[in-house]
């Protein structure tokens, strides 16, 4: 390609990161509004869940796509589909539609998300450029996490939460126009077959488990007993699968490598621990305490700055200290943010929430960088480019499943709060976690909702507060003292 080229389809992949970074933050403002006005409390979990799911299962599925029709083509499809999910999910009427295309979005965003990592290895051939390009992409995602709170609570104040999801149709439609006009690609000489019916099993074996997991305390434990078990029976069969053939859809090889696994391991703890400081803060904020959507957002503001200063400070602090040693003061870090939540009285004031918080991303910050980098050492030359992709495969796995169980942890919450008080129902707490719709509520009901909902709250702190303990102990046994 030319350099005008080269420069437009960069700044196309750099919007790509703009709009998945910007969808990672600026939905947690938008969800008390949305679960008021769609009257979906109890899918409240699945709002997060299905996005991440449909990324899960696209992600591997996508970069065999690429290998199959091209990059090119499959970086445009991936973008069109993210901009029909925000489009559906904007106007959606009900919970149901809204949770389609919400699952459409996230399979669009599995191929932003990992396609244009895989073109800028092919485009920048030279390793400075290709390292300063994927500096930039990073950059992009992280500047946009931090505008996504205070762009959410802004348009769900002034406009509606509508807007939230319309944001992205300009901007997904300009990342296809710069791809058709300006991307060049050298024509696929031989397409690898297909593996259908590994990425079949994957698909269905995640969504089996996910449904499963989502709906406990919704409906009989035989049906979720029963999906579960066909998720892990099918989950199984791909493993079973994929180690024999040519082509597939995961390497498991790589789950054969010690190192490695103790790698993924703490990607999955970590990851799935840090999702309910994400997700659940800003709800504090507006449920307990009645902010708007702007005040919520921006208590997660320190947590994504302190996330950027992480992952600058921990290369300088490893000629000090050993990696084992870093995991540990991240995952303390982090320790912080969770239990100091689980702790926390519902009237804790929105600065000492916003501080609090603040631990997790700096934690977050020091653990990325670490793990990516030991991901890449322990797996060796020849197959960092594979492992690295499964990392990322995997950190999102995590997040898809806990954001289930974090879900059900509140509808059971939930659930057992509204039958010890008679006086309050479901339809009431939907209306507790948006401001405006808040103040049609009884106010003497209040103080006894706002229990309710800090008790889930808590619950959920707690379970991330066990998985950071597990965290602590899989470091002591994957990580050695001597490991630099």
């Amino acid at each position: 390609m030319t350099k005008k080229q080269t420069k437009m389809i960069t700044f196309a992949m750099v919007l790509a990161n703009v709009m998945a970074g910007l969808d990672s933050t600026i939905i947690n403002t938008a969800i008390p509004a949305i679960i008021a006005d769609l009257n979906g409390i109890q899918f409240m979990g699945w709002i997060i869940a299905i996005l991440l799911l449909g990324m899960s299962i696209s992600i591997p599925i996508w970069t065999k796509v690429g290998e199959k029709i091209g990059n090119k083509l499959a970086f445009e499809l991936s973008a069109l589909f993210f901009v029909l999910g925000s489009l559906f999910q904007g106007l959606a009427t009900n919970m149901y539609f809204f949770l389609f295309a919400r699952a459409l979005m996230g399979i669009g965003a599995g191929g932003l998300g990992s396609l244009p990592y895989i073109m800028a290895g092919f485009i920048f051939t030279n390793i400075k450029d290709r390292t300063k390009i994927l500096g930039y992409l990073g950059a992009a995602f992280s500047v946009a996490a931090i505008i996504g709170p205070l762009a959410g609570g802004y348009l769900v104040d002034t406009l509606s939460w509508h807007w939230v999801f319309y944001i992205n149709i300009p901007i997904g439609l300009g990342v296809i126009l710069l791809s058709v006009i300006y991307y060049r690609e050298k024509r696929i000489k031989s397409a690898a077959r297909f593996d259908f019916l590994g990425a079949f099993l994957i698909v269905a074996s995640l969504i089996s488990s996910l449904l499963g997991i989502q709906l406990l305390g919704l409906i009989s434990g035989f049906i979720v007993a029963s999906l579960i078990v066909v998720g892990l029976i099918l989950l199984v069969l791909f493993f079973k699968h994929e180690a024999t053939h040519p082509n597939p859809v995961v390497p498991i090889s790589m789950f054969k490598n010690r190192a490695l696994v103790g790698d993924f391991l703490l990607f999955i703890f970590s990851w799935g621990a840090f999702l309910a400081i994400n997700t659940y803060l800003p709800m504090w904020a507006q449920g307990l305490l009645g902010t708007t959507a702007l005040i919520g957002g921006m208590t997660l503001i320190p947590n994504s700055l302190v996330d950027i200063v992480g992952t600058l400070v921990v290369n300088p602090l490893k000629e000090r200290f050993s990696t084992r040693n870093l995991i540990y003061m991240g995952i303390i870090c982090m320790l912080i943010s969770s239990l100091g939540l689980a702790i926390a009285p519902s009237d804790t004031n929105i600065w000492w929430l916003a501080i609090i918080g603040t631990f997790s991303g700096f934690g977050v910050g020091f653990i990325f960088v670490l793990l990516q980098i030991k991901v890449q050492i322990d797996a060796s030359e020849k197959n960092m480019a594979p492992a690295t992709s499964l990392s990322y495969l995997i950190r999102i796995l995590a997040q898809t499943i806990m954001a289930a169980v974090y879900g059900v942890i509140m509808n059971m919450a939930l659930a057992a709060g509204v039958q010890n008080h008679h006086a309050i129902t479901m339809d009431m707490m939907n209306k507790l976690s948006d401001a405006r719709s808040a103040k049609s509520l009884p106010q003497y009901l209040l103080p006894s909702m706002r229990h309710i909902f800090h008790n889930g709250l808590q619950e959920i702190m707690l379970c991330s507060t066990a998985l950071l303990l597990i965290t602590l102990v899989l470091n002591a046994i994957y990580n050695k003292k001597r490991s630099k």
